[in-house]
This record gives C-alpha cells, structure tokens and sequence, in this order.
C-alpha cells in the first residue's frame, strides 16, 4: 500500500534508506553535540553537516515531483526535510516555482541580481571577499539572509513575512533551549551550517554557463523561449565526485549527474548513474572532474563572486581550470 504512494515503482526501499541515513546521522549529529565531550561535539559537525546536504536534495527530488505521486505529499515531505537543513523560511512551493523555471526557461531566474547592487557598496563587497579568502562562504550566507531580509523590503514578498516570522520564532526558541543544554551548540551548529554551504556551493557553481534573468516575480516572457535543448546540453555540466568509484557520488545524492538530470527530469536520484552510462557512455564532453574543479573552486573563490561566465564557453578546453563558475544560484533560495 505504502509503494502506491510513490512516483516510482521501485522508489519503496531507496527512500526510506534515504530518509533513515538522514534521520540517523540528524539526530546522532545533535546527541554528540549536547555531549560534555568537545572532541564528540566535533564528530557533530560532519554529521549534522551531511544530513543537511541529504535533506537538501530530496527537497530537489521533491520539487520536480519525482518522490511521490501526489504534489501535497511531496509538499509535506520536503517541508519536513526544509526544517532538517534550516532552509524553511522559503516555502517549498518558492523554491519548486524557481528551480522549474531555471529548467523550463533554461536560464537561472532570480528575483534580481546582487553583482551590480554589491558592486555599487565596495566596503560591504570588500568584507565578504575577506571571508570568502578564508573559505567562509560569506556570499551564500548574505542570499539566504536575503530570504529573511526581502518580505519585509519588496512589496510583493510581502506575503511571506508571516512565514518568516513564525519560523524566526521557533527556530531561535529551539536553538535557545539547545543552547542551554550545551554551550557546544554554539560552535557546533555554525560550523556544521557553514560546511553544508560549502558542499551545496561547490555542486551548484560548475554546472552550468547560464544567462541570469532578473523575471522570477514576473510571468514567463518571450526571452523564457529563446534557448532549445541543444542549448541547455551544450551549457550543462556533470561534474562527479569520482568516475572510477561511483559510490561516491552518493555523497551527494547523484546531483553530480547533472546533464542526465536535464535530460530526465522525474528520473529519481537512485537510476542517476545506470542512466548516464546509458545516455553518454564514454562520452566526457560535459563531464568535469573533481581534481580539476577542487582548483577552479579555489582559485576563483574571489573572482567567481561577481562572474558570469559567458554561454557557450569551451570550458573543456582545460579540462574547467579555467571556468571560474557562478555563486548565489542555489536552489534552496527563492528569489
């Protein structure tokens, strides 16, 4: 009975082992972090770190309507896993409507453009360089304040600021509380929070040479038509974790499989890599490896904060040391 609820057949055992491992380290990450003990706190950090990431894309799985039949119980579902990975202050429907317009208009759609906005306020932009020279994804942090921040500033986010209201409160009640049982709390959180936005970030900035179109509060226009699927192939990337072990790549839930992703949208995260090999078989050609984008994602981690990288880049010319990438495209912030 359970199976019949499920957009796919065979979707049964992968997602309730999926939302196990979630639930499992979640809930071990906080029992080692309200420990006496800092060197268990510590262990915290990655679990609670990667629960979130996991959450993170079955909220992805969810907002293509690819885990269960009915659109409320992929609501529901992803809603759960949006308070898992603290992203709950967008509601799943925002983030469903913006990550299908980035597929059905093949471009990333935003609400507006924060480069020439941070580029006109050089002292802000100057501290957010600083901390993203040590690594501290600064700019991920400042798009998803912006979550907070805008229902109370765009007259027509207005809507959501009950929502944002709401959260705020239970979210700083429930962290109060924590707080009180173990002062590690306050590092072990951030850190791990900081680390998932690292994660998210680096799967996010390689995957594609997209125009940016400020039209996400606006109806689909004319520009919305202007790229075909040859397009959205030739401007897609995968970029694995590790060609030679696939396994790997569940780190991420097969996310790294994006052209495939493109190509089969409702395909769950499990048939990712059977479908891959299926598709483009020996084929690289929009394949990036790992080593060559951990240097990209380090040397540009400066620069790649106000780019936009040109479409139709020939980003395999050396293998993406070259493709600085793009940051602030998460699907997890709706606007």
């Amino acid at each position: 009975m359970l199976s019949r609820l499920f957009r796919h057949k065979d979707a049964l055992w992968p997602t309730l082992a999926v939302i196990g491992y979630i639930l499992l380290t979640y809930l071990s990450g906080w029992m080692l972090a309200l420990t006496d003990n800092p060197w268990l706190a510590l262990l915290a950090v990655p679990l609670l770190a990667h629960a979130m990431v996991i959450a993170a894309y079955m909220v992805h799985e969810a907002a293509h309507m690819a885990v269960f039949k009915d659109k409320k119980h992929n609501r529901w579902f992803a809603e759960c896993m949006l308070w898992i990975c603290g992203m709950n202050y967008s509601s799943f429907d925002d983030i469903a409507h913006k990550h299908n317009r980035h597929h059905s208009d093949r471009a990333d759609i935003v609400s507006f453009d924060f480069r020439p906005k941070l580029a006109n306020h050089p002292k802000f932009l100057r501290l957010l360089q600083i901390l993203e020279w040590f690594y501290i994804p600064a700019l991920e942090l400042m798009m998803h304040a912006l979550v907070v921040i805008l229902p109370f500033i765009k007259p027509d986010r207005k809507q959501r600021r009950t929502r944002v209201i709401v959260v705020s409160l239970v979210r700083v009640s429930l962290f109060s509380y924590l707080i009180y049982l173990s002062l590690a709390v306050l590092w072990v959180y951030p850190l791990a929070y900081l680390l998932f936005l690292t994660v998210m970030r680096f799967m996010d900035v390689h995957q594609h040479t997209y125009e940016l179109y400020e039209t996400l509060d606006q109806k689909r226009g004319p520009e919305a038509r202007l790229r075909d699927r040859a397009f959205e192939s030739h401007n897609t990337y995968s970029n694995l974790l590790s060609v030679s072990y696939p396994w790997l790549n569940l780190l991420v839930l097969n996310f790294c499989y994006h052209n495939v992703h493109h190509d089969k949208q409702l395909e769950p995260w499990y048939r990712l890599p059977k479908l891959h090999q299926q598709l483009y078989g020996d084929n690289t050609e929009q394949l990036l490896t790992f080593r060559h984008l951990v240097k990209s994602f380090h040397k540009y981690r400066i620069p790649r904060m106000l780019n936009a990288d040109p479409i139709d880049l020939n980003v395999k010319k050396d293998e993406g040391e070259s493709f600085i990438g793009v940051d602030g495209v998460s699907f997890l912030t709706a606007h």
